[in-house]
């Protein structure tokens, strides 16, 4: 960001916090909590959420001007978001594909008998496509029905209930094989403390 955008930026957000709101940037304050909570939905990690979220924050202001409807502020901002999402993963294409034993900060707060079964749904997420984890969260977290989802994601609602269907059954799938290979782990550590 060069030092006249950051001006610009910075004066945006100074219109919050002066005596005059700016009505733009208290819409997007407002937005905060949901856009937080679905990246942390989308990424799995509060830390890499949240810095997904200023990033997303940042370009939003710089192209508050793109913003047609302001009533259409949670649907641009979650836009914004997944694109920024969709890049961070391109870049790291090349790494391995799995849970972070740095993303597990959220799963290790859960209590011991929840840990399994977070787990295990975490890597099934993971396994995800992105257009799948995208169509899960709008419908599941922000509770958005098939037309909402579909003027969203700029796709007819048929795509979007044969998505929604197809990611509903691979993350079902995915956390049967993940069931499958716990109980598997748990057999082979109790045939171990035996021996």
């Amino acid at each position: 960001m060069t030092i006249s955008e950051g001006s610009k930026v910075g004066a945006k957000v100074y219109g919050v916090m002066g005596e005059h709101r700016d009505p733009f940037a208290a819409a997007l304050i407002a937005s905060l909590p949901r856009l937080r909570r679905y990246a942390t939905a989308l990424v799995g990690n509060v830390g890499a959420a949240d810095d997904l979220v200023q990033d997303c924050i940042e370009r939003a202001l710089r192209r508050s001007a793109t913003l047609n409807d302001p009533r259409r502020m949670a649907s641009w901002l979650r836009s914004i978001l997944h694109n920024l999402h969709v890049d961070e993963l391109r870049r790291r294409r090349d790494l391995l594909n799995g849970v972070d034993i740095a993303e597990m900060d959220n799963i290790l707060a859960a209590p011991p008998e929840d840990r399994g079964a977070k787990i295990d749904f975490m890597r099934a997420f993971d396994g995800l496509s992105i257009e799948h984890k995208q169509v899960l969260l709008l419908a599941g977290l922000e509770g958005l029905n098939y037309r909402e989802i579909g003027e969203e994601l700029a796709i007819p609602i048929g795509t979007v209930m044969s998505r929604l269907a197809r990611a509903r059954e691979r993350l079902r799938s995915a956390l049967d094989r993940e069931a499958g290979l716990s109980s598997d782990a748990r057999l082979d550590s109790a045939r171990r403390a035996k021996q």
